[in-house]
């Protein structure tokens, strides 16, 4: 599936892969701003079960590497940067492990290869977020505009399954040869060690752990975020 893209700017393309419930355009604003100014051609898909990107979303990642490739191709792009956080996160390493003669780097944030010590108790606390979220008729309303045909409560919902984050698959950092980017904040604790579990399975990968950042680094601190992404790019 051909995804709906917002583009800013024009020169070497760079992918940049919203977190769940968010779309393209409602995210990386600034980071967008910033790389296009510099001489970027920045792409930023509504994954598909967000915003204008109609379709089912069972079998999300596996569905969602496939609907990157065909966008970018679609596009016109034979090579491009991608970088995501959450499961924009997810869907960059496992875009440039499937297709890496499309990808020239990925940098991901907010993701982890193991479920850790606390999931379950994270898992309740997701829910219980969640349903918080149904339940307050201003942002449902918002969301229901953002989203337009989407069904993002049921959306929602469906990232807090037991099978839906894939960590066994997120290991594969582990034999990648593209150059690789993890940016983790420093306030929660598990993404901390994510990222040391991340650097322990790819020794060669670039990490930075950005203080008074939680789990999206990029709206934490977009100024040193926009820095550091646009340098790893321009250095490879």
């Amino acid at each position: 599936m051909i995804l709906h893209t917002t583009e800013e700017g024009q020169g070497t393309a760079i992918v940049l892969l919203h977190s769940g419930g968010m779309t393209g355009d409602s995210e990386y604003e600034e980071q967008s701003s910033y790389l296009a100014e510099r001489g970027y051609r920045v792409i930023r898909p509504d994954l598909r079960g967000h915003g204008k990107s109609v379709g089912p979303f069972d079998q999300f990642f596996n569905r969602t590497v496939e609907d990157l490739k065909e966008t970018v191709l679609h596009l016109g792009i034979e090579k491009c940067h991608v970088a995501g956080v959450s499961i924009g996160g997810v869907a960059a390493v496992l875009f440039a492990k499937r297709y890496p003669e499309l990808v020239v780097s990925a940098t991901f944030s907010g993701i982890s290869p193991t479920m850790g010590e606390d999931y379950s108790e994270r898992l309740q606390e997701e829910q219980a977020h969640y349903e918080t979220l149904f339940k307050d008729e201003e942002i449902s309303r918002i969301l229901t505009e953002l989203h337009t045909d989407n069904d993002w409560k049921a959306l929602l919902t469906s990232f807090n399954t037991s099978d839906f984050y894939p960590y066994e698959q997120l290991k594969s950092v582990a034999s990648m040869e593209t150059p690789i980017f993890c940016i983790m904040g420093d306030e929660l604790l598990h993404e901390v060690e994510a990222a040391a579990e991340f650097k322990r399975l790819q020794p060669a990968m670039q990490l930075v752990i950005l203080p008074s950042a939680g789990h999206l680094v990029h709206r934490d601190q977009p100024e040193l975020y926009s820095l550091l992404i646009e340098k790893f790019i321009r250095e490879i």
